[in-house]
Order: structure tokens, then sequence, then C-alpha cells
């Protein structure tokens, strides 16, 4: 059965798509089959052919040399480096549950894991409209996934690390680890900052990534032990 995992960060830009890289090449390179899934992307390039290439996606197949096509990690592409309910209202084509739902479901069963990516943090709107109200968490409830919380490892993470996890815990959104980005081994401040996210939120800091690295430093059986069976009849 496919298993997955969905990463959601403390806000935009904290390394989501660069920690989905590292962990679907550590889960390939120990032999299993993993795929990558992002409900909506913003902020794309035009190709030649003036078609958006969807860029984390892009990110996430070359790091890890997964064969999965492009056009499978995810329904929706846009230009503009904005909120995808935004993109959508200025570019067209909002994001429709039933058209995620539907690719989400075609990855099951012909992959061992599946990495769901969010856009931005747990408050993103994805699409805001008289015909549907739609956040990032309406996404993570949909595909039925544990989570991952990724944050930067610097000044200011205690505070939006512990409001993410509070929302989440609010909202039964289970929380399975916290990932560290630009992690400086050594830091004071940033040791003082993996121990009190630790301490004041209950949940356990699983990796910390360094600038530049190429593999994630964490044991593959810990790694896949965080991921969750899914279900086709708990997809909704």
């Amino acid at each position: 059965m496919t298993k997955g995992i969905f990463l959601t960060g403390t806000g935009t830009d904290m390394g989501k798509t660069y920690a989905a890289g590292l962990i679907t090449k550590k889960l390939r390179d120990a032999g299993f089959t993993p795929a990558y899934y992002k409900a909506a992307m913003s902020g794309n390039a035009k190709g030649p052919d003036g078609s958006l290439i969807p860029g984390d996606a892009a990110h996430v197949k070359k790091v890890s040399g997964i064969r999965q096509p492009l056009q499978e990690m995810c329904p929706y592409v846009y230009e503009k480096a904005y909120s995808p309910h935004l993109a959508a209202r200025l570019e067209g084509g909002p994001v429709d549950p039933a058209v995620v739902l539907e690719g989400f479901r075609a990855l099951l069963g012909r992959c061992d894991f599946i990495t769901a990516e969010g856009s931005g943090g747990i408050l993103c709107p994805i699409r805001f409209d008289q015909e549907h109200r739609l956040y990032l968490e309406d996404i993570i409830r949909m595909l039925g996934l544990p989570t991952l919380m990724v944050a930067d490892a610097g000044l200011g993470t205690i505070n939006s690390v512990v409001l993410t996890a509070e929302y989440m815990r609010h909202r039964e959104l289970p929380v399975r680890g916290i990932i560290f980005n630009n992690w400086i081994p050594g830091d004071v401040m940033q040791e003082d900052n993996l121990y009190m996210c630790q301490h004041l939120t209950g949940i356990p800091v699983i990796a910390c990534i360094k600038a530049g690295d190429t593999d994630l430093n964490i044991d593959v059986d810990a790694l896949t032990a965080l991921y969750e069976p899914i279900s086709q009849g708990g997809l909704r």
C-alpha cells in the first residue's frame, strides 16, 4: 500500500521544496519508488514553448532522480509568485479540489511513498471566490495525510514554530516532526532554538538541513516510519 506524508512550513521560503527533494532522494537511494505531489505552485517561469514549468516539481525531480513526469506532480501551475488564490484570480484556472484529489489518487499503487508539499504556511489560501474557500489545511484533510513542519533554524523560529504547531493541534492536524533548514552546527542560538521548539511543542526535530546538503541526515527506517498508509476510502 502506498504511504504518504505532507510537508508544510512556518511560512513561505522555509525550504519545503529543498526538504522534499532530499526526502525523495533518500527514499529512492534506499530502493523505494517515491513520488512527489503539490496541489498548486506559484512563481513559475515559462519554457521555450510558452508553457509554465513547475519549478518546485522540476527541482525535486532533478535532485532525487525520480522518473515521475512533471505533469503528474502538480495540477495547478501559476506564473505570479503570489498565494495560489490571488495568482488564479489574475491568471485564471482556480484550484478545483476534485482535480487535486484525482491527481493524487492516480499515484496510489504506482509508488511506495508520496511526499506532498503545501503552498506557503498552514494558513495559505488556495482558492477564495464565490464557489470555493479553500485553505492549505483543507488540502491536508482531503488527502488524509500526517504532516512534517519545515522551519528556518535561525532567529524568530521559536515563535513561528510554536504558533504553527498550536494552530495545527487546535485544528487536529497531526504533526509527526520538524525539519530545520539553514542549520549551522555548533551555533548556540540555533541549538537553543531546536531545544526550545521541541520543549514547547512536544514535537521532535527529526532532521537538520545545512546549506548545500545533498543528503538528509536521518535513518531511512526512521524516515519511512513517519509515513502513513493511504486508503482510497479515506480520501475526501
